[in-house]
C-alpha cells in the first residue's frame, strides 16, 4: 500500500494512493493515523487536487554514510567496518515539490539519492530477526549536502542539517522488498546517479540493529541508508528527481535562499 500525507482546504490527512497513471491517482482518506490500526474512509480525492506533504514528520532522521563502496571511493574515503551514523534534524525535512533552498554559507551543494526506511513502532535494541516488524515502509530521500562545509568543518551538523536538506516522498510504500531496487537520480532530466540497494555494504537489518542499540526509535522516524556513486553539484534553478523502483519519484527544485 502507498500511503501519502497531504493537505486540502487547510486540513492535513493521510490517504492510500490508488491508481497507476500519474494523472489518474486518487487518495482514499484514512480514518486516524497509519501507525495504528486504521480504516479507509471510502472518501476519495484526486492527487491533482491536493498538496502532497512529507509523508511523515520524523522526530529524528538517522542517516548512514559511506554505505556504498563506489561512493566512498569517489569521495576518497575508506569503507567503514561498522555502520557510520549522523543526524539530520526534523527541520531539514521537506516534501515532494517543495523547494530546496541553497544555503547562503555554502558554494558547493550536492545531491545524494537514498532509500529511506520509515519506522512504524516504538522500538529499542531490535534483534535482527525482528527488524521487519518495526518497519512501516519505504520512501525516496535526497540527502542534500553542503560539501564544502562538510569538508571544512569536519562535523556534519551544518553541512547536512540545514533547512530543506532532507526531501522525502512522494509517499511511503508499505509492501516492498527493499533489498535489490534500482535507485536513480536526475538533474534537469540528465542522469547523475544509478545504483541498486543490493550494493549496500551494511544491510537495512544491520543499520536498524546498530542504531537501536543506542537509542529508542519512534513511529515516523526515518533511517537514510546511504547513497550510490555519482553525487554532484546542484545549482539554483536545477530540478532534481530521485526515482526508486517500486516506490516512485521525488522531485524538487533548487532556489536561492530568501
Amino acid at each position: 500500500m502507498r500511503i501519502a500525507r497531504f493537505s486540502i482546504d487547510g486540513n492535513v490527512a493521510f490517504g492510500a494512493v490508488e491508481g497507476e497513471k500519474q494523472d489518474e491517482l486518487v487518495l482514499d482518506i484514512i480514518k486516524g493515523i497509519p501507525f495504528a490500526d486504521f480504516e479507509l474512509s471510502g472518501t476519495k480525492v484526486p492527487v491533482s487536487k491536493v498538496r502532497l506533504l512529507p509523508p511523515v514528520l520524523p522526530n529524528k532522521v538517522v542517516a548512514f554514510g559511506r554505505n556504498y563502496a563506489d561512493h566512498a571511493k569517489e569521495m576518497g574515503n575508506e569503507v567503514p567496518d561498522a555502520p557510520f551514523a549522523f543526524f539530520k534534524p526534523a527541520t531539514s525535512v521537506v516534501g515532494p515539490g517543495d523547494e530546496i533552498q541553497y544555503p547562503s554559507f555554502s558554494q558547493e551543494v550536492h545531491h545524494e539519492a537514498e532509500l529511506a526506511v520509515v519506522i512504524g513502532r516504538l522500538c529499542r535494541e531490535v534483534p535482527r530477526e525482528r527488524v521487519k516488524d518495526v518497519i512501516f515502509g519505504y520512501t525516496c530521500a535526497n540527502d542534500i549536502t553542503a560539501r564544502d562545509v562538510q569538508k571544512r568543518e569536519k562535523q556534519w551538523a551544518r553541512a547536512k542539517g540545514f533547512d530543506t536538506s532532507c526531501p522525502l516522498g512522494p509517499w511511503v510504500e508499505t509492501e516492498l522488498d527493499p533489498h535489490d531496487l534500482t535507485i536513480q537520480l536526475t538533474v534537469n532530466g540528465g542522469q547523475r546517479q544509478l545504483g541498486r540497494t543490493s550494493e549496500m555494504i551494511h544491510s537495512i537489518e544491520d543499520l536498524i540493529v546498530n542504531i537501536s542499540e543506542a537509542m529508542t526509535l519512534l513511529p515516523g522516524d526515518v533511517i537514510l541508508t546511504g547513497t550510490p556513486a555519482g553525487v554532484g553539484p546542484l545549482h539554483v534553478g536545477d530540478e532534481v528527481a530521485v526515482t526508486i523502483e517500486g516506490i516512485g519519484t521525488l522531485t524538487n527544485k533548487v532556489v536561492k535562499r530568501g
